[in-house]
């Protein structure tokens, strides 16, 4: 199998190294690992894309290279200038350092990784580690997406629907935020909200009299709805949620027939 690998922390990230370990044992030995991921980090930049301006890619190593752009750019090079003689069949985009459940996920930029490479047609897969007090001290806090996550993205794999309509699928992983050994299993979960939270602005006066604001985001201890992410990720569960790009609220669609 031949899998590219991106992020949103950055080509320095320890949660790159942890999904290069797990794309490796899903390669196996006649495989191949790449890496094109951000020279920066770009956390918070959901599926942009640098549409107005250039981008420079450096080749760091053998099947590694880091580019001045997010995660979906990455993808892009990937595809289209890095991997031009065959294009790889599974794009992984994390680990990242913190949960992308509930409205997370809108702002992720590991999710605009995979959700770029969906929309290229190839499947694709965003793996986040949930932080919490059981695991922000270990030694390794990606413990449980390092020990559980290659066996994880082999049964997606194999109980993944084939590709149909105009949106192909990506999932959303998210790793509980406990160590591995205490990890109970996996969910199939759809997206939840946190009620009473959300991002909010702090402002700041620096030491020069200018005034700054510095994003806040929420209490990420709330729980979502019963059985959805967030909820079952704090129960101890990964969740894995299928996601589509398309953005259509399908359930009103007929309510609004009244319009036409």
């Amino acid at each position: 199998m031949r899998i590219l690998i991106t992020n949103d922390d950055g080509i320095n990230a320890p949660g790159l190294k942890v999904l290069h370990a797990i794309a490796e044992a899903l390669a196996g030995p006649e495989g191949e690992v790449w890496t094109v991921a951000p020279a920066f980090e770009q956390s918070g930049v959901a599926h942009k894309i640098s549409y107005t301006h250039p981008m420079m890619v450096s080749k760091l190593g053998e099947r590694l290279y880091a580019a001045e752009g997010s995660p979906a750019d990455c993808v892009l090079t990937a595809l289209h200038d890095v991997m031009t003689d065959r294009r790889p069949d599974l794009v992984l985009s994390g680990v990242n350092r913190g949960n992308n459940s509930a409205e997370n996920a809108l702002y992720s930029g590991t999710l605009g990784g995979a959700m770029e490479a969906a929309l290229q047609g190839i499947p694709a897969m965003a793996l986040s580690q949930y932080y919490g007090p059981a695991n922000r001290d270990l030694d390794d806090p990606f413990e449980a997406a390092l020990v559980h996550g290659a066996d994880l993205v082999r049964r997606i794999l194999d109980a993944a629907p084939d590709h149909s309509g105009d949106y192909r699928l990506f999932y959303n992983i998210n790793f509980p935020p406990h160590p591995a050994a205490q990890v109970k299993g996996a969910r199939v979960a759809r997206q939840g909200a946190r009620q009473g939270t959300g991002f909010h602005t702090e402002p700041l006066m620096s030491p020069s009299g200018r005034r700054f604001l510095w994003l806040r985001g929420a209490d990420q201890s709330v729980p979502t709805a019963p059985g959805t992410d967030a909820t079952v990720n704090l129960d101890g569960y990964i969740s894995v949620t299928p996601m589509r790009a398309d953005l259509t609220a399908h359930d009103v669609l007929d309510t609004l027939k009244a319009i036409e």
